[in-house]
């Protein structure tokens, strides 16, 4: 039996599982220590219980997934998308009807899936799999380029770390973004992702090498409002105009410019995606300045106009409520 007032977390494993996937129980512990006392009791849990072996070759303890009730049960992934035993499929399909919400991380997409709860939903999981998901389980609407989706008490999320986005959305809904801020704080996590951001980073593609260059993409994100010209980037890089654009471009392959570009196109493209703004403000925040600047930029990076693009967003999230 369990506290009431405690939220019960399972996190289900079999054989092979990626550990990675564990990480997600430190986003409940942190939230019980920030509120003084257990909010959430977290339990790893398998279909017999006792050691079990991970990816890794090392094995965890876990408790009998029967032996509770739970709040949130989320399922862990593996690197091969392996069937689980049918007794499992089971288990979850009547615990679907139960719990308040089920939940998957990268490849758990396929057993949630596998166990027919994800028929007609929203979903996702990791890019690298999406083909062989969409093979698989043509009856799922998933949505690929996602770090996390929720379509009513079903939460599904990308690769292994988007499952700490995850966890911290399930803290935000809890007990309030103010908690699931100071969760990230705390776990050191550069950005909160929203759900609706891309799998795909643009400051992950550029690739940087040097601590630099690295500096002053991590300046420019979180200044994209101002006026990042090539002399403030350079200044902030501690280096000459024409020897910071020449290391650059050396590391990354792009201009300070072109890359800049990038970064705004990314920010608001999410914006689009995960609020109602204008346009104009959209612009505004993102550093185009101009309704102008940011069509030409996403016609670059996208063929189509901030409109269209906006559009889609807007109907993705009328299907989803």
């Amino acid at each position: 039996m369990t506290d009431p007032l405690v939220h019960l977390v399972g996190f289900l494993v079999y054989p092979n599982f990626q550990a990675l996937g564990l990480a997600v129980g430190s986003v409940f512990e942190y939230a019980n220590r920030i509120h003084g006392h257990d909010v959430y009791r977290f339990r790893v849990v398998s279909e017999s219980g006792g050691p079990v072996m991970s990816s890794q070759s090392f094995s965890v303890n876990t408790d009998r997934l029967r032996d509770w009730t739970y709040d949130t049960l989320i399922v862990g992934g593996d690197n091969d998308c392996e069937k689980p035993p049918a007794s499992v499929l089971d288990y979850l399909r009547g615990a679907s009807k139960d719990v308040r919400r089920i939940a998957s991380i990268c490849t758990g997409a396929f057993v949630l899936a596998e166990a027919g709860l994800l028929a007609g939903k929203h979903a996702t999981t990791h890019w690298l799999h999406a083909q062989a998901f969409r093979s698989r389980y043509p009856d799922v609407l998933l949505d690929e380029d996602r770090i996390f989706v929720v379509d009513g008490h079903i939460w599904t999320s990308a690769g292994m770390t988007a499952g700490v986005d995850l966890a911290l959305a399930i803290v935000e809904q809890d007990l309030g973004l103010e908690t699931a801020q100071r969760v990230a704080r705390k776990l050191v996590m550069y950005q909160r992702r929203g759900g609706g951001q891309s799998q795909f980073s643009a400051l992950l593609d550029l690739n940087a090498k040097s601590d630099r260059v690295q500096t002053v993409l991590a300046y420019a994100r979180e200044n994209l409002r101002s006026e990042l010209s090539l002399e403030k980037l350079a200044d902030v890089a501690r280096l000459s105009p024409r020897q910071f654009s020449r290391i650059f471009r050396a590391e990354t392959g792009q201009s300070p410019s072109k890359a800049i570009e990038r970064l705004r196109v990314e920010a608001a493209r999410l914006m689009m995606e995960t609020g109602h703004h204008p346009i104009e403000v959209i612009a505004r925040e993102t550093g185009f300045g101009d309704r102008e600047r940011m069509r030409q930029a996403f016609l670059r990076a996208f063929g189509q106009p901030p409109q269209a693009i906006q559009r889609t967003a807007g109907a993705s999230r009328l299907a989803h409520a």
